[in-house]
């Protein structure tokens, strides 16, 4: 055979070769896709986005065991919100609170991921203070008989060492620009004056803390205003919680919110 027609053979063969192996190719995705899509319609947890919101709630993103960071919850809560395969979202709350900051922070990132799809709160051990603050805006909250919620209020600790430091022979002297510049110093004991000052600041950041909470949720003034804390199998006596169940469960009410209800 002339060495030219052996070339067009070989060439002809390898040109074969390359488009078998790509039709191969093609039907080994296509099979996989199918069973992707197989897999996932038989999985209850299809479309479904758990967020976890662990520890005491501060502003940031920090990381660490025993911190949610607010940065860090909205970031989570904003992707699954924009994510077109997530079709809702279950906040895991498992917190005893933190401060008024982050909370609301991680609401307007929730309020956000709302006006895309459902978003439940599933509760732990506790969802309380700051936390609750939180999962009041959710759908739908679920919690287990014995977790611990509500605890609606805020506090502002002052520390007093002043008499041990004066037993030890300790003694600060401070130049300071206002008279309560140095509020909150561990080393005196605070004024009445201060005292009442603290207590305006305290007042009016419950009082947002708690109309929020009513705004979201149909439940008494009388029954969280003095700050208790309320097992799950009580609270959902008086609507702080819908639901009692757990993650489980919880997935299941956001799977069926998402089934009837139309979002953009």
């Amino acid at each position: 055979m002339p060495d030219g027609a052996q070339s067009m053979t070989a060439r002809g063969g390898t040109s074969t070769l390359k488009w078998l192996f790509f039709i191969l190719l093609v039907i080994i995705l296509l099979l996989g896709a199918f069973i992707a899509v197989a897999y996932l319609a038989g999985s209850p947890d299809i479309g479904i986005s758990v967020v976890r919101m662990d520890g005491t709630l501060v502003t940031g993103d920090i990381s660490g065991v025993g911190y949610a960071a607010s940065e860090q919850v909205g970031r989570e809560l904003r992707e699954a919100a924009d994510d077109p395969m997530v079709e809702a979202i279950v906040l895991r709350v498992n917190s005893p609170g933190g401060t008024p900051a982050a909370a609301q922070e991680i609401i307007g990132d929730l309020e956000y991921a709302k006006t895309k799809k459902p978003v439940v709160v599933s509760m732990g051990d506790m969802a309380t203070s700051a936390a609750y603050y939180v999962s009041s805006h959710a759908d739908r909250i679920y919690a287990n008989p014995d977790t611990f919620t509500a605890g609606i209020g805020v506090t502002w600790s002052f520390p007093d060492i002043s008499r041990w430091m004066e037993r030890e022979g300790y003694n600060i002297s401070v130049i300071k620009s206002g008279i309560r510049k140095d509020m909150g110093s561990s080393a005196r004991p605070i004024t009445t004056e201060e005292r009442d000052y603290a207590q305006e600041i305290v007042d009016a950041s419950f009082e947002e803390f708690i109309s929020d909470v009513l705004s979201q949720r149909q439940i008494a003034r009388s029954d969280i205003e003095d700050g208790r804390v309320i097992r799950g199998a009580d609270a959902i006596k008086i609507n702080i919680v819908d639901e009692l169940g757990n993650l489980n469960d919880a997935i299941a009410g956001a799977k069926n919110l998402a089934n009837t209800r139309q979002f953009p």
